[in-house]
């Protein structure tokens, strides 16, 4: 299965193993057990440290534990995780075998005190760039505390599994048996959700912070463009972000990313987080802003109220907090999100093999979507509000060409259909002639643009009727030294590498704001 390349490149990684591994595989008579035992052994092969052992007794078949030889610390695979998963293969190899995670040592440290029992398991599609951070996250819990242990189950490959826990979206974490969690997670947030005084021990570090000179709020591109820029002047800079890496994070595919032929979100975030920790930067991760109180004197303060109740304050801020994907707001959405209703037809399709669905919105997004999953499902039913498609010509092309596709334009999605656990189909009102139509399917994948994070700012600052940060050509916001960059403001386009340039743009801007104000006497207190 691995490619000469990809030998050498695992065996490289593999010589940092200093405690014996076995690979434990419970196997059946089937093709996929017989690929999985093909890997392993190529694996085995590549270490005198690493045994394979074909005596599992797994009921999920085929499968195998990565177990560090005469303990019972180890983490467990159902599936052969390739694609997107390979990465969480290799670090598992790593980590069983003693090499040291690069997690914070505090983090570390606060995993291995987490007191209790604690049996996760997470479904994920190889195609989910979501799924390897919640994977290998719990795996890293799994080995540093022999308490947790953790199953990484490969959906498609256990589709019975699957409809019967009812799981429709990727990841989907169960613990003890019963539903954890949904979505991407960082490391922090799984181990906040399961240590009961992980909240209250962030809310304190965060009152004890002092003032920052610019404070940036939100760490997606913007917001670690600007904290680079600003730190390399020399000023106290900190980040306060919900998650760091932003929308970049859910992005699969970055193919116009400027020097950079091809990335993926992850990788970028992650190459973006790195960059920010060169300088002398604060980063708050997982801090989610809830009221901004601008300063009642120029010069002074500006407040920042968290949702955990602690209070950040800077003498400028820049408000980087960019946008998420918009609802379509219609009865039955809400109540079947992840039932069904999807956004991320990358990390979501794999489930609907198959089956019927229906892509919302016509532009690149929506086209896009709807041909990947042309691909993996029975049939797509592309539903457009507007007479014709916004997508690019050469992706209608591709689209109008698929055999399992229906395009239905001048058409309003009123109401999703269910039957209490999963989505059975939805109802549309042709815009033409008011007729109102019914489709049976099972999910529903929304891809209808982007509304901006900023309900939290109402009142504070000036807010465009779309809800985005009114700013100028440098960033500025209507409030003296608040200085606003990328999708939350009314920049015309919504990219990264516009948004990396805004961030710079605020960060400069903030900084001339900064040096042109009257000293004060903490200013020159720090100064000295």
């Amino acid at each position: 299965m691995l490619d000469a390349n990809l030998k050498g490149q695992l065996k490289a990684y593999m010589a940092n193993i200093t405690q014996p591994i076995e690979l434990v595989a419970s196997l059946d008579d089937g093709a996929k057990s017989r690929e999985l035992e093909g890997l392993l052994t190529e694996i085995a092969e590549l270490s005198d440290k690493v045994s394979l052992v074909l005596a599992g007794h797994d009921a999920r078949k085929p499968s195998f534990m990565i177990r560090r030889a005469g303990t019972d610390i180890g983490v467990t695979f159902a599936g052969i995780p390739m694609g997107h998963e390979f990465t969480s293969l290799v670090l598992a190899l790593l980590q069983v075998g003693g090499h040291p995670s690069k997690a914070a040592q505090d983090l570390i440290q606060q995993i291995k005190d987490i007191d209790g029992d604690f049996t996760f398991e997470t479904y994920f599609s190889l195609s989910c760039q979501n799924c390897p951070d919640v994977v290998q996250a719990l795996n890293l819990m799994a080995v540093l505390n022999p308490r947790i242990s953790h199953t990484a189950i490969d959906g498609a490959l256990f589709k019975e599994e699957v409809d019967a826990r009812k799981v429709m979206a990727v990841p989907t974490v169960f613990l003890n048996g019963q539903p954890f969690a949904s979505g991407r997670m960082e490391l922090e947030q799984i181990v906040a959700k399961i240590d009961s005084g992980a909240a209250v021990r962030a809310a304190e570090k965060m009152r004890a912070q002092d003032p920052f000179e610019v404070l940036v709020v939100g760490g997606g591109p913007a917001g670690a463009a600007a904290a680079i820029y600003a730190a390399r002047k020399g000023i106290r800079t900190g980040v306060a972000a919900e998650r760091f890496g932003g929308q970049v994070l859910d992005t699969m595919d970055i193919e116009n990313f400027i020097s950079v032929s091809r990335t993926e979100g992850p990788k970028l975030a992650s190459a973006l987080e790195a960059h920010v920790k060169d300088y002398d930067v604060e980063i708050m991760n997982l801090q989610k802003a809830a009221k901004l109180i601008p300063a009642r004197s120029e010069g002074g303060y500006h407040e920042v109220v968290l949702d955990n109740g602690a209070s950040l304050k800077g003498r400028t801020v820049i408000l980087s907090t960019g946008a998420r994907w918009r609802q379509m707001g219609v009865p039955g959405e809400e109540d079947y999100r992840n039932k069904g209703v999807a956004y991320c037809p990358h990390c979501d399709g794999p489930l609907f093999k198959g089956k019927r669905v229906a892509v919302i919105g016509g532009g690149n997004s929506g086209v896009e979507a709807a041909i990947d999953l042309a691909g993996i499902v029975a049939h797509v039913t592309l539903i457009e509000f507007d007479s014709q498609l916004r997508a690019d010509a050469v992706l209608q092309r591709k689209l109008a060409s698929l055999p399992n596709v229906k395009i239905i334009t001048s058409a309003l999605t009123t109401r999703v259909k269910g039957n209490g656990e999963r989505v059975t189909g939805l109802s549309y009102k042709d815009r033409n002639h008011g007729t109102e139509h019914d489709i049976e399917l099972e999910g529903i994948f929304v891809q209808i643009g982007l509304v901006p994070n900023t309900e939290w700012l109402k009142d504070a600052i000036a807010l465009s009727p779309r809800g985005e940060i009114e700013i100028d050509a440098r960033g500025e916001t209507s409030q003296p030294g608040i200085f606003a960059a990328g999708d939350c403001t009314t920049v015309p386009y919504k990219q990264i590498v516009i948004a990396m340039g805004a961030g710079s743009t605020a960060a400069l801007s903030a900084f001339d704001y900064l040096i042109r104000l009257p000293a004060t006497e903490d200013s020159a207190q720090q100064a000295a």
